[in-house]
């Protein structure tokens, strides 16, 4: 007998400048994908950019658990607040509830991400009146810098700041109370990290708490390696779920730019995405190799060192 397919909506927001990450992402959700899970993914991209025609739709030459859809955003963030090279489809995250009025629940994902597992258990999760649900961001909260900037901002409480990068939304409930308006008028502002920096203001003590696993950033691998103190009373299962199947968000140095934590693990879905290119494979290692000839022997071992200490996943 077979089980009820749970159709589970989810949003990414991007330019044509990341449609090869976006790829890797996308075939990396579906890979995981349970049996019975069919995702529909909403493409939020600026007006006049036509993504029908791009590598996306080499998708649907592996997967067929899922549906495909392209979304025009007006420029209504073309005045944003634009820094460290985030443009403003970054904002329109905060849009999705008035975007896509249908959907009451919806995931929202940055595309600097690879899955490792399924989302239909958490996307059950119950909001209990709250507006999203997120992970902290481990490294504004674990770090001075960090700490400043959220006290900046005006939260009251320093260790509860989200990290915007992978979220579970409550569309209804941020239409209900008019979100999306008071989002577009924060965003006039110039907040350092932008929409999160919004989202945390906004949503402050309104949000529930992901599971350590569904957002891996750089950051967290760095403070586990560490034995920060701060993990000293989560579940041993919970660090070990998410060393093991964790959705690895790189949000420092990109993959498929240049070396970062966990770069292999990239290039391994990438490999075996259906957008694989096998020259632009070629040139990325052949240009690292090369430049890798001209460091002396003593910064060799500092990069050996630095990967197989931090780069690869416990």
């Amino acid at each position: 007998m077979n089980q009820k397919v749970a159709k589970i909506p989810i949003v990414f927001a991007f330019d044509e400048n990341l449609i090869l990450p976006a790829a890797v992402c996308i075939s990396s959700l579906l890979e995981h994908a349970n049996e019975n899970t069919y995702y529909d993914i909403y493409v939020l991209h600026p007006k006049g950019v036509n993504m029908q025609n791009s590598i996306l739709s080499r998708i649907y030459e592996k997967y067929h658990n899922f549906n495909l859809s392209y979304i025009e955003v007006e420029p209504v963030f073309n005045n944003a607040y634009e820094v460290r090279g985030i443009t403003n489809p970054t904002y329109y995250r905060l849009l999705i509830p008035k975007l896509l009025p249908n959907l009451d629940k919806v995931f929202y994902s940055d595309v600097d991400i690879v899955f490792r597992s399924d989302l239909s258990g958490i996307y059950k999760m119950d909001f209990e009146d709250n507006y999203l649900a997120a992970t902290y961001d481990i490294g504004m909260i674990l770090s001075k810098d960090g700490l400043d900037h959220i006290s900046s901002i005006g939260l009251k409480n320093s260790n509860k700041y989200l990290q915007a990068g992978f979220l579970l939304m409550n569309s209804k409930k941020m239409r209900e109370d008019n979100l999306v308006d008071t989002f577009i008028e924060k965003a006039r502002n110039k907040y350092k990290y932008q929409d999160q920096d919004i989202l945390n203001i906004v949503c402050e003590n309104k949000f529930k708490l992901l599971p350590l696993m569904y957002n891996m950033t750089d950051y967290v691998f760095m403070f586990l390696h560490q034995k920060h103190e701060y993990f000293n009373e989560m579940p041993a299962v919970e660090i070990s779920d998410a060393l093991g199947k964790g959705t690895l968000h790189y949000n420092g140095h990109k993959p498929w730019k240049k070396y970062s934590l966990n770069f292999d693990v990239w290039w391994e879905y990438y490999r075996n995405s259906p957008v694989f290119d096998e020259r632009f494979y070629y040139e990325f290692f052949r240009k690292k190799m090369d430049l890798y000839d001209t460091l002396t022997l003593w910064k060799r071992i500092k990069i050996l060192a630095r990967y197989f200490i931090h780069g690869r996943l416990q």
